[in-house]
């Protein structure tokens, strides 16, 4: 997926320094459901239709999405979405938004963590472990849960390319490399 990464980061790049301008935390709503709706199989059967006009795909995808400040009259954000819709890359937008949001982050000097918990986290516990996780790693973070019950206890953190894994089943899995090595 490298390739994907590398042809939606001019993208991502241009749209951020368009949306610096304006509001960050809009732009990063509307690029996230953009992205949401391109996935749909049908969205892309229709804009790789030769019977419908690039204006019309346009049309339909910002119909689709409900941030209405940046969808009804934009132009910028017409513009961009036109580009994609020309240059036949909407299969970029899943790609663009996460890269968007890693630059929003990057620029707010936060981050997202992606917490996997063998238990459901919520409230105090879930504020507790995010201000521990937010001195470990030094930065604001967005936390992200989900729960796997086959980690038996703990939490596996991923931060960007980081990952603290203070799960049972990875001490399980040292215990037993230790042994057998």
């Amino acid at each position: 997926m490298a390739e994907l990464a590398t042809i939606a980061r001019p993208y991502a790049e241009a749209l951020f320094r368009v949306a610096e301008s304006g509001d960050l935390a809009g732009w990063s709503t509307f690029v996230g459901e953009l992205a949401q709706v391109a996935r749909l199989p049908e969205v892309e059967t229709v804009a790789s239709s030769p019977k419908v006009s690039r204006q019309q795909v346009v049309d339909l995808l910002l119909a689709a999405v409900k941030s209405p400040p940046l969808a009804q009259g934009n132009d910028q954000a017409k513009n961009f979405l036109g580009m994609l819709v020309e240059n036949h890359r909407l299969s970029l937008l899943p790609e663009i938004a996460v890269q968007f949001d890693e630059l929003k982050n990057a620029r707010e000097g936060a981050a997202d963590a992606h917490i996997v918990s063998a238990f459901p986290l919520e409230g105090e516990q879930l504020n507790d472990l995010v201000a521990s996780l937010e001195r470990k790693f030094q930065r604001k973070l967005k936390p992200i849960v989900d729960v796997d019950q086959s980690l038996i206890g703990g939490v596996r953190v991923t931060v960007g390319d980081e990952v603290l894994d203070t799960s049972v089943r990875a001490r399980l899995a040292r215990m037993q490399t230790a042994l057998t090595a």
